[in-house]
């Protein structure tokens, strides 16, 4: 899997969704649902990866004030995370576990600019080299911060269980096979990602379930 076609506009997004609703009906109906999807662009470097660390097994409130206090205090870039004590960062919020992992995440010495030109696969593998980060996590970089058009985060419960309504499968989808459906919707694979997340809020809300 190359670099391959970069998100950078909303009309990138449209165009993608397009493609999508042509080749699978099934996406025109979760589109007329859900409108247009969002470009959902982020910053790429160290302390987004760190931002995914700390936002990990709590609640997106609890991420937020942590994230918050890191920002006060000057804790978010590789540097300042290396010369910090255990009290600085325990201060700030961070549990032992994930004090390991923004030091391992520092010392790593990733180089972020040559990950913009790295071939898809080889992003994920440099970065789940990481303690903390996961394939989830290296996924979502590469789709929301270097703007790949074509990758998918099967893992991912929310897409799961939207594919398994909007495909009406009898169960949700386990990681395995939604990333063999998901080579289908090639080379908008990231678009497709946004459609199911999408569609889930639609889904759940006339549930009447948040999610």
């Amino acid at each position: 899997m190359g670099v391959g076609r970069i998100i950078e506009t909303p009309d990138c997004v449209a165009e993608g969704a397009r493609w999508l609703a042509a080749v699978e009906p099934r996406f025109a109906a979760a589109l007329d649902a859900t409108g247009p999807l969002p470009l959902r662009r982020r910053p790429d470097g160290f302390a987004q990866l760190l931002s995914a660390i700390v936002s990990q097994q709590v609640s997106v409130a609890s991420a937020d004030a942590i994230w918050g206090r890191m920002k006060a205090a000057r804790l978010t870039g590789a540097r300042a995370i290396a010369r910090a004590s255990d009290d600085d960062l325990r201060g700030v919020g961070l549990s032992r576990q994930k004090m390991r992992y923004a030091r391992a995440l520092a010392a790593a010495r990733i180089d972020y600019a040559g990950l913009r030109g790295a071939p898809t696969d080889r992003v994920v593998e440099t970065l789940v080299e990481v303690p903390g980060i996961g394939v989830w996590t290296a996924e979502i970089y590469a789709m929301f911060s270097l703007g790949r058009a074509d990758v998918f985060a099967p893992g991912d419960l929310a897409l799961q269980e939207s594919a398994r309504i909007l495909f009406a499968l009898p169960e949700r989808p386990k990681e395995r096979a939604l990333r063999q459906m998901a080579e289908a919707w090639s080379p908008w694979r990231s678009v497709a990602a946004r459609l199911l997340w999408s569609y889930y809020r639609v889904a759940k809300g006339r549930e009447g379930v948040s999610d």
